[in-house]
C-alpha cells in the first residue's frame, strides 16, 4: 500500500529530482507556486481551482476555463450571477440539469451509483456532498436555522474526521439515492423558495452566522452563500455526468 501524507507541511518549499512518482496523487492540497519542469509521462491529469495554469510555457488558464463554460453552461451563470433575477436563472438551470441527470442515474443499478470511478466520490456520495454544502451555506448561514446539518451530509474532502464528528454527521453511513434525495430534494426546495423571493436588500445583507465552526470568522453577505451553493451544485453536477459517463460504458 503506497504511503499517506496528511495534513502535514513537510512538502513545503521541497525539491523533488530524478525520482519515480509514476501513481503520485495529490488531492485536497495547496499547491499555490507548484513547478513540474522537464518530467515525463504519458498520462497527466490536473483537476482543481487554478488561478493561473501553464504548460510547457502556454498560459492555457483561460482557454480551459472557455472550454468548461461551453461544455456546462451553468457553471458561468453560478459564477456570473449578480441580480436577484440571475440567482433565479442560475437556479432554473441547476434544477433542470440535476433533474435530467437522476432520470439517467436511476437506469443504472442502485449498487452502481455507489461505486466510485478514479477514487472520486460516487453518485451518492455526491448527493451527500450538496446536501452538506447547501445545508451550511443556506441553512446555517443565511437562513440560521436551529438544526441546519443533515446526518447524512458529506463534507468537503479536506474536513478531518473529528471535525466532522463534532458537526453530527455520519460519515460512515450508506444510504440508498433515495435516502440521500429526500433531505436533499427537500433543501433544494427551500434554495427555490429563498431565491424567488431574492432582492438586492437581501442579497446585501450581512449574514448572522458563518457556515460552520471550521470556517475563518469574518463577515459572509447573503449574496457570497447562495453563490457558493450555485458554484458547489454546477461544478458537482460536472464531476457526476464525467462519472455517469464511465459507469454507463462498464454497465
Amino acid at each position: 500500500m503506497a504511503d499517506a501524507y496528511v495534513q502535514t507541511d513537510q512538502f513545503r518549499g521541497a525539491r523533488i529530482h530524478l525520482s519515480d512518482l509514476a501513481g503520485l496523487e495529490i488531492r485536497d492540497c495547496e499547491v499555490t507556486g507548484l513547478k513540474i519542469v522537464d518530467c515525463y509521462g504519458g498520462d497527466v491529469y490536473l483537476g482543481g481551482d487554478f488561478a493561473r495554469l501553464v504548460v510547457n510555457d502556454v498560459d492555457v488558464t483561460a482557454y480551459v476555463e472557455s472550454e468548461l463554460d461551453r461544455q456546462h453552461p451553468t457553471r458561468a451563470l453560478a459564477r456570473e450571477a449578480a441580480s436577484p433575477a440571475d440567482y433565479r436563472a442560475a437556479w432554473d438551470a441547476i434544477e433542470a440539469q440535476w433533474a435530467a441527470t437522476l432520470d439517467r442515474a436511476r437506469l443504472l443499478p442502485e449498487a452502481t451509483l455507489h461505486e466510485r470511478v478514479d477514487g472520486e466520490w460516487s453518485f451518492v456520495e455526491t448527493q451527500r456532498h450538496l446536501l452538506m454544502a447547501g445545508d451550511a451555506w443556506l441553512g446555517n448561514a443565511v437562513l440560521e436555522e436551529d438544526t441546519p446539518l443533515h446526518p447524512l451530509g458529506l463534507p468537503p474532502g479536506g474536513m478531518p474526521p473529528e471535525a466532522s464528528a463534532k458537526l453530527g454527521l455520519t460519515l460512515d453511513a450508506t444510504p440508498t439515492l433515495d435516502e440521500v434525495l429526500a433531505p436533499r430534494q427537500a433543501r433544494m426546495a427551500t434554495m427555490r423558495r429563498v431565491v424567488d423571493g431574492l432582492t438586492e436588500a437581501e442579497l446585501d445583507r450581512v449574514c448572522g452566522r458563518k457556515p460552520g465552526d471550521t470556517y475563518p470568522d469574518q463577515e459572509y453577505v447573503v449574496r457570497r452563500c447562495l453563490k457558493v451553493v450555485l458554484k458547489e451544485e454546477a461544478e458537482h453536477h460536472r464531476y457526476a455526468v464525467r462519472d455517469l459517463a464511465v459507469l454507463e460504458a462498464r454497465a
